[in-house]
């Protein structure tokens, strides 16, 4: 995947962590250690939304929508 070079302010106590992270080899550099902690943020936002999103639903609502184009014998109870 193409990547593209940024400039980022991060706060200095962060930036010795993510050292500290560098120098323990959990990471090759300051790139890959921040590279991977908003690639986690993005999908735990996603996952997040989606689950928003599905709370919003009303059960009841759903069914009677499902059960308009249900032929079956009946829907297995939740």
């Amino acid at each position: 995947m193409p990547t593209a070079k940024v400039a980022i302010t991060v706060d200095e106590r962060l930036l010795k962590l993510i050292d500290r992270w560098v120098i323990q080899g959990r990471y090759p550099n300051r790139s890959q250690a921040i590279q991977t902690a908003v690639r986690e943020k993005v999908e735990r936002w996603n996952h997040t939304r989606l689950a928003e999103e599905a709370a919003k639903l009303n059960p009841k609502e759903e069914r009677a929508l499902a059960e308009e184009r249900f032929t079956g014998d009946a829907w297995p109870e939740f």
